[in-house]
């Protein structure tokens, strides 16, 4: 049995971890529903054209790091990398483009094949938003104030930081990519091989290079800002002011950007440093070219996405599991009443723990070791009065209660 492990970048989740993973997803979730936001679930896996059309060719997730196969069926799919594209299909194949603006959030796993770290695996969970069908900057600002919510709500405000950039409309974008191929091209010689393959192609996403050789040669790179016209210009002032006046704190990163020729207008992080290198908690931006893109008809679209495992790394200790009330027969004929009380118990709201086997003794070890807050003790003598025994597992008191009405009496253990 000693190689029935895991794969490697996945792992089991225990109920300590699942409860801290738990409120990241209902906070979010309810964060989400203040602003009208829906909650939304896309397949785990698509068509692999889905994610090669908005992840684009070149990039790192579609060349080294998609988990595709081909089915049964003959079709290749892949287990979703990320949740904005499902989203986007969803939206073209639902039909949806009559009822915008619309407001969605979601929840659930993401694959990638790339080198396990901390708080990221292969198989990883994220909650994200997407807000279709906005085309003002006061889009921008609500999903950043979503973000900044959630994680205020979560007690790591003052541990996160926004970072903020533009990459303007297409025209500044066309500009700046004349500008930067130029630069670039003096150091072809010099950028790592993924770089020159996306110097014809791709050439922003150099700018995200990891080698360090590529992160020397873009340092010296042409600002993006410098390519800006005044609409774009405009449009970020717009989404600054509006931050501000929310009292929403930001960085400027000129180098921050996103790739893809679908992205436009606003980018942004909020970044921690208590994760080591891996700093990134919540990212997003505007992707108003996606959707069209894909097929679509022309809808503008922003969102973002979070870690649910670097959150809840960040949030520290898990809230505790509630605390049960166990049922304790004294001996085996009651254990007929203990499975209809804990029935009844249960159905009036109650964590009730009913241990299965063993005498009084075992059955109040368990309850301790469960953390139960009383036992509900059915004695025979009391059974037979219609009356059970309520022992305060923390301080040892106990008191006689009627069995009629008996969840009235444990109102204070609920």
């Amino acid at each position: 049995m000693a190689g029935l492990q895991p794969v490697r970048g996945t792992r089991d989740i225990l109920p300590e971890e699942r409860r801290a993973h738990r409120r990241v997803e209902e906070t979010g979730r309810q964060i989400a529903e203040r602003f009208g936001f829906e909650e939304i679930a896309t397949p785990i896996f698509e068509f692999s054209d889905v994610f090669r059309r908005t992840l684009g060719d070149t990039s790192d997730v579609v060349t080294k790091e998609m988990y595709s196969f081909t089915d049964k069926g003959g079709d290749e799919v892949t287990l979703r990398p990320e949740g904005t594209a499902g989203v986007a299909r969803m939206f073209i194949s639902g039909g949806l483009a009559q009822n915008l603006p619309l407001k969605f959030f979601y929840q659930g796993p993401m694959f990638r094949y790339e080198r396990p770290q901390k708080g990221r695996y292969r198989q990883f969970h994220q909650i994200g938003v997407e807000l279709l069908g906005v085309d003002d900057p006061e889009g921008d600002i609500e999903v950043i104030a979503l973000g900044a919510l959630l994680l205020e709500a979560l007690g790591l405000a003052d541990s996160t930081t926004l970072e903020l950039n533009t990459l303007g409309n297409t025209e500044s974008r066309a500009a700046y990519r004349d500008v930067l191929v130029a630069y670039l091209s003096d150091h072809r010689n010099d950028l790592s091989e993924d770089s020159r393959a996306r110097l014809d192609r791709n050439p922003l996403r150099i700018l995200d290079s990891k080698n360090e050789g590529d992160r020397d040669i873009v340092a010296g790179a042409p600002e993006f800002g410098d390519s800006l016209d005044a609409e774009s210009l405009a449009f970020f002032d717009a989404v600054k002011e509006g931050l501000s006046a929310l009292g929403i704190g930001f960085t400027l990163n000129s180098r921050l950007v996103r790739g893809l020729d679908y992205y436009c207008h606003t980018a942004f992080e909020f970044t921690t440093q208590a994760l080591g290198a891996q700093g990134t908690v919540l990212a997003g931006g505007r992707y108003d070219g996606l959707i069209g893109q894909m097929g679509g008809r022309a809808t503008t679209g922003v969102g973002w996405a979070a870690g649910i495992e670097r959150l809840a790394l960040l949030a520290g200790e898990a809230p505790a599991a509630k605390r049960p009330v166990a049922i304790v027969p004294v001996s085996r004929e009651q254990d007929s009443l203990a499975t209809k009380l804990a029935y009844d118990l249960r159905r009036d709201g109650f964590v009730v723990e009913l241990a299965f086997r063993g005498n009084m003794s075992k059955r109040l070890k368990r309850a301790n070791g469960v953390n139960a807050c009383a036992a509900v003790i059915l004695g025979p003598d009391e059974v037979a009065r219609g009356s059970v025994s309520i022992r305060n597992l923390d301080d040892g008191t106990q008191t006689e209660a009627p069995l009629d009405g008996l969840a009235g009496h444990l109102t204070a253990y609920r």
